[in-house]
């Protein structure tokens, strides 16, 4: 058990390949400069389904927050495709990254919201038609769910990636005590499929922050 969780050490005896992750910023700045090809037509893409879902949620004056969005969604979907790669540490499949990410961002949707629009922070801790009798008990209750925002945010991405490395470990210990073609092929659509999640739990995260936004709007 402790050999399978040590695929999350921070450091690895290979080479120290962890450092190429510290070439995300320069791969990303180049990227842009490269002739088309596949993986940027596929990448530009996403990043355009991505903006046009993004615009139908945010409103016109808040489009000065998608550069953030943006920015965030490729830092975490590069991130996640980087720890793909083997020897390679993924910082976020770690609850302390994911959280630190999360609550960076909770704090300044709330300072933001609680100084230029206190009203409407006030309205969203009791919601339309409640009783006044449980009015008090709302604002306890909202209050408290507004704060685990945060921590269900990070922990969402760390266990999403969680799970899946720990998918692929198990089934490559399999396939090395039996290889066979079924293994190989099902190792190629487990792999298939933590792309998928990569790409996803950018694009959800980027979504939750999105919606967290439009509460203090």
């Amino acid at each position: 058990m402790l050999n399978l969780f040590s695929i999350f050490d921070p450091s690895s005896s290979f080479m120290q390949l962890n450092w190429l992750s510290m070439l995300i910023g320069i791969l990303v700045v180049c990227y842009y400069w490269l002739p088309p090809n596949k993986l940027k037509i596929t990448h530009m893409k996403f990043m355009n389904l991505f903006i046009n879902e993004m615009k139908s949620l945010i409103k016109i004056e808040t489009f000065s927050f998608m550069l953030v969005l943006f920015s965030m969604v490729n830092l975490i979907f590069w991130i996640n495709l980087f720890g793909l790669l083997p020897y390679i540490f993924t910082p976020t499949a770690h609850i302390m990254i994911t959280f630190s990410l999360s609550i960076t961002i909770w704090l300044t949707l709330m300072i933001f919201g609680w100084v230029n629009n206190t009203n409407n922070m006030f309205l969203h801790l009791v919601p339309m038609g409640t009783p006044t009798a449980l009015q008090p008990f709302m604002v306890i209750i909202e209050s408290i769910s507004n704060m685990i925002r945060p921590l269900t945010l990070g922990v969402r991405l760390a266990a999403n990636l969680t799970a899946g490395h720990l998918l692929i470990i198990l089934l490559t210990n399999q396939m090395v005590l039996n290889l066979n073609l079924m293994s190989i092929f099902g190792g190629f659509l487990l792999l298939t499929l933590e792309l998928a999640v990569a790409c996803i739990q950018a694009y959800v995260f980027a979504v939750l922050t999105c919606l967290y936004l439009m509460e203090i709007k």
